[in-house]
């Protein structure tokens, strides 16, 4: 499988084998199937993982994303009630998900009850993963953080960028 970097010229980084990135707005139609786009869909593959995200919005894996996340919540400790209810509620949401001919999924009705999405949607290509939003959640959320951009930029210092 070619990465997203060798379509653009550059070699990958070692370890990451994909790179999501983009903003894309898409409604879905009167079944819950929404449209992905043709850029995110080459690297999630034909078979992916929906889950609960962070923020209000779904996490979309490819499967070889979702093997490495899923290796790595195996390893947190069940002793610890935090991890125990991320660990229940995170896979508690997820379903493998297929793409229909004309590229659209099903989001099903409670991962579309927990994002909030009704008809219009935002779907972001985010690293390592795909992001499906509420337009009107991700214009609210976006213009939160952009008015702070600098400043978590700033922050980024900490972290070795």
């Amino acid at each position: 499988m070619v990465t997203s970097g060798e379509k653009w010229g550059f070699a990958p980084i070692s370890g990451v084998k994909i790179m999501f990135m983009g903003e894309y707005q898409h409604a879905l139609d009167s079944k819950g199937r929404l449209f992905i786009p043709v850029k995110l869909r080459d690297d999630l593959g034909e078979r992916f993982i929906i889950t609960r995200g962070l923020d209000q919005c779904l996490f979309v894996y490819p499967l070889s994303e979702w093997t490495r996340l899923e290796h790595k919540l195996k390893n947190l400790p069940l002793s610890k009630g935090e991890a125990r209810a991320f660990v229940r509620f995170f896979f508690a949401g997820a379903i493998d998900c297929e793409l229909d001919k004309q590229g659209r999924v099903l989001v099903p009705p409670y991962l579309r009850a927990y994002a909030n999405i009704e008809r219009e949607a935002v779907i972001l290509g985010v690293s390592n993963r795909v992001e499906i939003w509420d337009q009107s959640t991700w214009e609210d959320y976006s213009s939160q953080v952009s008015a702070n951009y600098a400043k978590l930029a700033e922050k980024m210092v900490d972290f070795g960028l």
